[in-house]
């Protein structure tokens, strides 16, 4: 088999990627910020699935999560508030051979762009969603969220949030055609990265809801899950992750969970006694929008040039 000078320096290009290929930029976040985790952990990924750059895209809303996408050495879409899922949306459909992510607040998208989230959830496209859930408005300067606990004190909120705080995992489970729904922590960074791995492996709306800090506005949050390991519970299956000894060494409160069983995956993701990380429900099973509809054609300029000048004749006198 022979091949051409340009397939050879492909070739030679797709093996020297590594993890500055993929970072662009100085990252704004706080120190201490769980964006900077995240971040890594996708970066990783990146790395080690090969991800062409000029084939991947990270589309995001506002917030300070939502500065994912500068700091990407990728295609990128820095949306506006709330409409971060429907511009992936549209991209999926308009370039099915991309590989798309998504990065959202939980006031991003719990709040803002809820509607938008519920029907996304719906509709099973192929897209890796990342809900960074600080439980509380960064960005503009600490205002309570759809997600902040009750009695937490706020600009909006100076008397405490008089409200129980939204599960988006609870409500990402109640939607029908939900296919991948789990929970990670930003401060566990070997399970961080398996959750995003799996997800990303996952063909359909993939959802990772991730608890982290936000030092600058509740520097207490989740301080006590990481004092108390045991807090925290690690799920695993033969069919989901698998723990590493060096993991189960630390974090010995473990549950076998089969993510099929949706009725335990609703039951796991509504206990207030510890904190569930790892995959609490994968369907594969479950038809991704744009197969359904989808009719095969890339939408390349040249290709959409064409049609919009189809359409021009019509009208030409």
């Amino acid at each position: 088999m022979k091949f051409s000078s340009t397939e050879c320096l492909l070739d030679l290009y797709e093996e020297k990627l590594e993890l500055e290929d993929y970072q662009s930029g100085v990252p704004r976040w706080c120190t201490g910020c769980g964006d900077n985790a995240i971040l890594t952990a996708v970066q990783r990924l990146c790395r080690d699935e090969g991800l062409r750059p000029e084939k991947t895209v990270f589309v995001s809303g506002i917030g300070c999560s939502s500065r994912f996408p500068h700091y990407m050495k990728t295609y990128g879409f820095h949306g506006i508030h709330g409409r971060a899922l429907p511009v992936a949306e549209g991209i999926r459909l308009a370039r099915p051979d991309l590989t798309i992510f998504v990065n959202t607040g939980d006031g991003d998208c719990c709040s803002i762009g809820a509607a938008h989230w519920i029907h996304a959830i719906r509709y099973n496209m192929n897209l890796t969603v990342f809900l960074h859930d600080n439980q509380i408005y960064g960005l503009t300067k600490k205002q309570a969220s759809p997600t902040s606990p009750i009695g937490t004190k706020s600009n909006t909120t100076p008397r405490g949030s008089y409200l129980d705080a939204l599960n988006p995992l609870t409500v990402a489970l109640g939607v029908s055609n939900a296919s991948f729904v789990a929970q990670a922590v930003d401060w566990i960074p070997e399970s961080l990265f398996e959750i995003v791995k799996a997800a990303y492996h996952h063909k359909g709306f993939s959802f990772v809801r991730i608890l982290q800090r936000c030092p600058e506005w509740l520097p207490k949050l989740h301080e006590a899950e990481m004092q108390e390991p045991d807090s925290v519970q690690l799920l695993h299956h033969e069919n989901a992750l698998q723990l590493s000894p060096g993991l189960s060494k630390v974090y010995k409160n473990q549950l076998k969970h089969d993510p099929l069983d949706i009725h335990r995956a609703r039951e796991i993701a509504s206990s207030t006694d510890v904190v569930p990380v790892g995959i609490l429900y994968q369907n594969r099973d479950i038809p991704c929008y744009e197969d359904t509809r989808h009719t095969g054609i890339l939408r390349t300029p040249d290709i959409v040039r064409k049609g919009l000048e189809t359409e021009f004749e019509k009208y030409t006198v």
